[in-house]
């Protein structure tokens, strides 16, 4: 089961026995513990739960769920990965590590890209700018009309200014370029979403 979650650390370059360079994000995973087991028949589906880190003043709900998985486990991260079948043997406690992964597999990183606050629609949807000669107001960063007339309201889902980023970001087919078993390190080839020190999770492909 190639699962983990892992914490940002930044990106760097590999130098390959061929002389290529490889752009890699470089991300502090594992070690996980299996908190929860979910089956067909008694969930309705088939997921393990896996926390990851070490957290502070845990609720008593929380802190009553994962200690089945052990006395002394206080994750700072729990979540939940659906699988078509529960690998044979997993049991509450066990540890999910990079070992889990080699070289070249095809994974799909999940994380929080980066929050970048309120802003206008030149910067968050790639409007044009207004004209700005002689006679214009000056307002060329404005968005302009946005349909005062039929049909008397404004549509959902209008590009308009707001908030922008710290959104959930997938990306696919990200290649595992470098492992570190002994420091739980692991380099992905290419770009991994969100800030330093942010929470991923990776999951290969069944």
């Amino acid at each position: 089961m190639q699962v983990i979650l892992g914490t940002k650390i930044g990106m760097t370059q590999i130098i390959g026995e061929d002389g290529v360079v490889t752009p890699v994000t470089i991300l502090q995973a594992g070690p996980c513990t299996v908190t929860q087991i979910k089956t067909i028949d008694t969930d309705g589906y088939n997921a393990v739960q896996v926390g990851y880190g070490q957290g502070k003043n845990l609720s008593k709900s929380v802190a009553g769920h994962v200690k089945k998985a052990g006395e002394n486990i206080s994750p700072k991260v729990l979540q939940e990965f659906r699988v078509s079948e529960v690998p044979e043997g997993m049991k509450l406690g066990d540890s999910l590590t990079v070992e889990s992964f080699k070289l070249g597999d095809k994974v799909t990183v999940t994380g929080t890209s980066k929050g970048k606050g309120f802003a206008g629609t030149v910067k968050r949807h790639n409007f044009n700018e207004s004209r700005n000669t002689h006679g214009f107001k000056g307002n060329i960063r404005r968005v302009g009309s946005i349909g005062s007339m039929y049909p008397q309201k404004v549509w959902k889902g209008k590009k308009m200014p707001g908030r922008m980023g710290h959104d959930q970001v997938t990306v696919k087919n990200l290649v595992v370029a470098y492992i570190d078993a002994e420091n739980n390190l692991i380099g992905l080839k290419g770009a991994v979403p969100g800030p330093r020190k942010g929470i991923v999770s990776v999951e290969g492909k069944e």
